[in-house]
């Protein structure tokens, strides 16, 4: 099957339904609507008897298959059978165990058939410019805590800043709320409260280039082991540096792991000419907390009186970085919404910028093909290395891969933690692998990049905004809020029903592609448009408008 299409040479009884076989070597097939049991589905002019009702986004088998049976999806192995399953009955978590095949370095040199760029090769996209050449999708002033016992003034400085500079997304919960608390007073029904909300009202913002004030809120920097204090510091530093950061205000106690010092050093190892606005304050060496709090909005607020000079300029699309990013997948995902980022992920590459491909338990299964696909030996031996490592910690503590997919994944199709895999890789695309990044390693080779995270979303979308990117592409097939403090986050659905009913978090709907309107080149291209947008600030993603403004570090230390 071309990877642009679904098959619609399907029939059932009298009514006309919609299955795919994703590949020829596939032995199951997705049903793309409800099926009803003991209905004649007819697919290449094969027909197929239900044994009982197939859910939208699960599959069933095409074959009888005794226990032990290879099951393909996607031509990779994706689990085994284990008991005898009869043609046209559901595949579950009970008769298909997750099964991956064994992966090495082959020395295989793939040709990539690049996309046709010619109707993006001249636009731009309206960046903040940064000394080092690298540009920016956005222009934030961002406050570091190097230890958790600075979360508390962070959230006093939040509320401050946010409220008195434009930057609130509450007012209609705080205005909800006081409806509240009159209906009380006066002895109302409360369930009579309108619950439907106006949008929020954002006060008129007091700087107009700086498009927001971020706090990046953490619970490590002290009380772990000192490689956990020593990977956090490495990680701010990243975000310390990064293309869509234009001054920082950091905030420590004193006498945490995580010393000011070692937080610097590390900023200047990622750039030695490191010449963002760099404010420090430590509370133990300030009189007392509300001098160290009116100090550091004070001196904030002066550089960002500076910061706000900063402007918008042209810049090519070989200054992107986009990451690319699943979460609350579904049945559909790997076959609308992941292989439409994919289609924009080869556009980017084809245009000389830089796309990175995380979440490394969610690249189970699809390895030889990355291994395949990767320019050099030691990119893959790398991959191949972190993978093992990461499998082996999380065997070592009584899991693995194996239970990566959650009960939603599992509810709306993903059965194995392989199937997840396979789909969720279609996210990279199918352009040459040209590095390999373990977590808050900084990119730097235009092209697709592997990137070392957990598969969490908050976890996987903190490390790969490290990374680099300047804008990160999250599918959905179920919904998920999560954001980023500096790096936009664009939601892409799997499905036209979750777009609408969640259209408040939601930004780009693939569900055509399910309903055969749609195929996904367009929607790959629909994708880079709206990138483009969201990359001049002319487009707001739904994440950013929010506030949702996820951040957490990912530990791989045991807390002491």
């Amino acid at each position: 099957m071309s990877r642009n299409t679904i098959d619609n040479d399907v029939t059932s009884q009298d009514t006309v339904v919609r299955v795919l076989r994703v590949d020829p070597k596939d032995n199951v097939i997705i049903a793309l609507t409800d099926l009803p049991a003991n209905s004649n589905v007819t697919l290449e002019g094969e027909v197929y008897l239900l044994q009982e009702s197939i859910p939208a986004k699960h599959k069933f088998f095409t074959n009888d298959m005794p226990p032990g049976t290879d099951v393909y999806m996607y031509g990779v192995l994706i689990g085994k059978t284990q008991y005898p399953v009869i043609r046209g009955t559901l595949m579950t978590i009970n008769n298909v165990k997750h099964a991956a095949q064994p992966y090495a370095y082959r020395n295989v040199r793939r040709h990539w058939n690049e996309p046709d760029v010619s109707i993006f090769r001249s636009k731009t996209f309206q960046g903040y410019h940064r000394s080092d050449g690298r540009v920016g999708t956005a222009n934030y002033w961002i406050f570091i805590p190097t230890v958790f016992c600075e979360n508390r003034n962070l959230d006093v400085i939040r509320e401050a800043l946010h409220n008195e500079l434009g930057y609130a997304v509450t007012d209609k919960y705080k205005s909800f709320t006081h409806d509240l608390v009159q209906a009380f007073q006066e002895g109302k029904d409360l369930d009579e409260i309108d619950i439907s909300l106006a949008p929020s009202g954002h006060r008129s913002r007091v700087f107009k280039n700086i498009d927001g004030i971020k706090f990046l809120n953490h619970q490590g920097g002290c009380g772990g082991t000192r490689d956990d204090a020593a990977l956090l510091s490495k990680l701010l530093a990243a975000y310390a540096d990064h293309p869509n950061v234009c001054g920082i205000t950091i905030l420590s106690l004193g006498c945490q792991h995580l010393q000011v010092s070692d937080l610097v050093a590390d900023i200047k190892k990622h750039n030695m000419d490191f010449d963002k606005p760099l404010l420090i304050y430590q509370q133990q060496v300030v009189q007392n907390e509300e001098q160290l709090i009116k100090l550091s909005i004070r001196d904030t607020f002066k550089k960002l009186m500076e910061a706000n000079n900063i402007e918008r300029k042209p810049a090519p699309l070989s200054k992107l970085c986009v990451g690319v990013k699943c979460g609350g997948s579904d049945g559909f995902s790997g076959i609308s919404a992941n292989p439409s980022v994919g289609y924009t992920a080869d556009l980017l590459v084809a245009l000389g910028a830089k796309v990175l491909l995380a979440e490394f338990p969610e690249l189970c299964g699809a390895e030889q093909d990355l291994i395949d696909r990767c320019e050099s030996r030691e990119v893959a031996e790398k991959f191949i290395n972190l993978m093992q490592t990461y499998d082996a910690l999380a065997h070592r503590v009584g899991s693995g891969f194996y239970m990566n997919p959650s009960p939603g994944n599992i509810k709306d199709g993903l059965i194995t933690d392989a199937m997840k895999s396979a789909g969720a890789a279609k996210k990279g695309g199918t352009s040459p692998v040209v590095d390999v990044l373990d977590y808050a390693e900084i990119v730097s080779r235009p092209g697709l990049n592997l990137v070392c995270t957990p598969g969490n979303d908050v976890e996987a979308t903190t490390g790969k905004a490290a990374a680099g990117a300047t804008l990160i592409l999250f599918t959905t097939g179920l919904g998920t809020p999560t954001g980023n403090p500096v790096c936009p986050v664009i939601k892409v659905a799997t499905n036209t029903r979750l777009a609408t009913k969640m259209e408040d978090i939601i930004d780009i709907d693939t569900g055509p592609i399910i309903s055969g309107m749609k195929t996904i080149e367009d929607m790959g291209r629909e994708i880079l448009d709206y990138c483009i947008c969201a990359a001049s600030g002319e487009a707001v993603p739904k994440a950013v408008h929010l506030n949702q403004d996820d951040f957490i570090p990912w530990k791989r230390g045991v807390s002491l």
